[in-house]
């Protein structure tokens, strides 16, 4: 895999998550429930990596560092908690399309604070050297991750005590229910 800047790598992975949105609004009824396995995944697995590589870099090299972090913290565990709120409750259910407007809003104001708060500090206090190698971290992160939402594990601690188990829980799960014929 070429090298990649984290900034730029965790920003496509922003437009993405945009682009899934719109996948999810858009899709036939009978694929609405796919489009959004697809945006609960990346949405789970980009903000575990992020937990477990960015944040902590950012909270040593960013002047508040603390700060920043802990108000993107505040963002994504909102943002995982309607995630969750409205994966546990189906896409059939009649709040369906509310909540997903909701989290939309959460996870685009926090993808706009992350960029400008957060990404742009970062690449401004750190060597292309120091990017590139959170790039092959975060890829790694994500690799391993859970791809369902687990509010609550908002630190590289929780992620890495927790991450692989709940990765696998995740991914048995969805190998369950994909033989059993259930979304």
């Amino acid at each position: 895999m070429a090298e990649q800047d984290v900034i730029d790598l965790l920003v496509a992975q922003h437009g993405r998550i945009r682009d899934l949105f719109d996948e999810v609004e858009r899709a036939p009824a009978e694929k609405v429930g796919e489009a959004f396995d697809r945006l609960t995944r990346l949405l789970s697995v980009h903000e575990t990596a992020e937990e477990e590589i960015v944040h902590p870099y950012a909270r040593r090299k960013l002047d508040n560092g603390q700060g920043v972090v802990a108000d993107r913290l505040r963002e994504e565990n909102r943002a995982k908690r309607l995630l969750l709120d409205l994966h546990k409750a189906g896409v059939d259910h009649p709040g369906f399309w509310d909540g997903l407007a909701e989290l939309r809003t959460a996870v685009t104001t926090h993808a706009r604070s992350e960029e400008r708060y957060e990404f742009a500090r970062l690449r401004q206090h750190t060597s292309t050297v120091e990017r590139r190698t959170m790039a092959a971290a975060v890829r790694a992160a994500e690799a391993i991750a859970p791809v369902r939402p687990h509010p609550g594990t908002e630190s590289a601690t929780k992620n890495v005590l927790l991450g692989t188990p709940l990765a696998l829980m995740d991914r048995a799960r969805d190998l369950i229910r994909k033989g059993l014929g259930k979304r």
